[in-house]
């Protein structure tokens, strides 16, 4: 049992450092672009700044799963 909550424990610290990076990695790259990220993406609708951030989102995931593993 104690592995279990070991494990538990090691991914639920993975899992909040994941989702700090991300919200990091949105900051960052909300200061390189010009306005407004996250306004571009709800107000606006504008797909082509949904894009760019769901393929930042995938390529975090994939660089934090890389770490983690």
């Amino acid at each position: 049992m104690d592995v279990l909550w070991q494990n538990v424990q090691s991914a639920a610290v993975f899992a909040f450092l994941g989702v700090a990076l991300f919200i990091v990695a949105f900051l960052i790259l909300d200061l390189l672009t010009p306005g407004k990220l996250w306004h571009e993406i709800s107000e606006k609708r504008n797909s082509a700044a949904a894009i760019l951030m769901g393929s930042v989102a995938i390529a975090l995931g994939v660089i934090v799963a890389a770490a983690i593993h």
